[in-house]
């Protein structure tokens, strides 16, 4: 079974799905220049100043991609990020504006490639070629000794779209930051760290909940953070 195949079976099957880096069913080559200029553009995140715990532990850009079924990708006008209550009872109910990802970041292969993986797998899923609309999200998560990190504030959670991708772009001196994925019961499905640059969870958002746990430093005296990709699919 190929990569596309295995990852449709288990978005089929169960949900959700890890594709470590090894497995990837993109082409993305960590050694090189786009990527090395993609992952460093998390060096230049804003702080989120949404937070309803007043925490200033999360750093995060946004963008909005739209694309007509086959057609080539469009990024949207800058607008607020909006989640109801329903979905995040933490920060939803506000629309929520946040530094917008940069050009160079936008245009870059890496992203092009990532939004040509995804939608090939999603259309696959929903059985035909869909119009999309693609929230991007980069977030930096920084755990301090007195404070350590929140991914996912707001607890096991749905998003409120129709599929999610997490790409794990950098871990900085840190430990923990599972992925859990529950039932809407409640139950452990299954849990897993995306540890090496490009390893993916890729969600169905109707069908599971997800989370992440806390991140902590290894060596105090450092900087830590967790870096990730965050692109959440909507069918139109």
């Amino acid at each position: 079974m190929n990569g596309h195949h295995a990852l449709l079976f288990a978005l089929q099957t169960q949900g959700f799905a890890l594709i470590p880096a090894d497995q990837q069913v993109g082409s993305i080559d960590t050694l090189s220049p786009s990527w090395q200029a993609f992952a460093g553009s998390w060096d230049d995140l804003g702080v989120d100043t949404h937070m309803a715990d007043l925490g200033r532990y999360r750093r995060r850009r946004h963008a909005v991609f739209r694309s007509a079924a086959g057609q080539l990708w469009q990024r949207e006008p800058d607008q607020a990020h909006f989640q109801t209550l329903n979905y995040n009872p933490l920060n939803g109910g506000v629309e929520r504006w946040f530094e917008p990802v940069l050009p160079s970041v936008a245009e870059n292969r890496v992203l092009r490639d990532l939004l040509a993986c995804g939608r090939q797998v999603f259309d696959a899923r929903m059985g035909q070629a869909r119009n999309w609309r693609v929230e991007v999200h980069q977030f930096r998560i920084e755990a301090r000794p007195d404070a350590p990190g929140l991914p996912t504030p707001e607890g096991a959670h749905r998003d409120g779209v129709d599929f999610v991708m997490v790409v794990m772009i950098r871990r900085q001196n840190i430990r923990s930051g599972t992925t859990q994925i529950f039932s809407a019961a409640g139950a452990l499905l299954g849990e897993f760290t995306l540890s090496a640059p490009v390893d993916m969870a890729w969600v169905d958002d109707h069908r599971v909940w997800h989370g992440v746990t806390p991140v902590e430093p290894v060596d105090p005296s450092q900087p830590a953070w967790r870096d990730v990709l965050v692109l959440t699919w909507t069918a139109r």
